[in-house]
C-alpha cells in the first residue's frame, strides 16, 4: 500500500472520529519552516503539540552524558560514563540516518 493511501486513510479516520474539529489553526494554512522542508515542518507540528521526537531527546541526552563525561575525574567510572556517552551517539546517528532515509527525497 503507498504512503499517500495510508495517509488519506488515517485522515478520514480521524475525520469520522471527529477528531480534526476545533483545532488551533484550523483553516489557516501551516507555516513551512526552512523554504518548505518537510522534516522541519513535521518537528514543528510535533513540538506545538507537546511532543519531542526520538531525535530531539537523543541530542539532548547525548549533550547531558557529555557534561557528566567532562566532570568525571576516576578513570574508572569515566569509562563507564564514556561507554554511556557512545551509546547515546550511536543510537542518535541511527536515528538520524533513519530519518534521512525516510524523508530522502529523490
Amino acid at each position: 500500500m503507498k504512503w499517500r493511501t495510508l495517509i488519506e486513510n488515517q485522515i478520514h479516520k480521524a475525520q469520522a472520529g471527529g477528531q480534526l474539529e476545533n483545532l488551533k489553526g484550523e483553516g489557516k494554512p501551516l507555516s513551512l519552516r526552512d523554504a518548505g522542508n518537510i522534516v522541519s515542518t513535521g518537528f514543528g507540528i510535533m513540538a506545538e503539540a507537546g511532543v519531542l521526537p526520538n531525535e530531539i531527546v537523543l541530542k539532548k541526552a547525548v549533550e547531558e552524558q557529555r557534561k557528566v563525561y567532562q566532570e568525571t575525574t576516576d578513570l574508572t567510572a569515566r569509562k563507564k560514563e564514556m561507554c554511556k556517552l557512545a551509546d547515546l551517539q550511536m543510537r542518535l546517528s541511527i536515528e538520524q540516518e533513519a530519518r534521512q532515509k525516510f524523508y530522502k527525497t529523490t
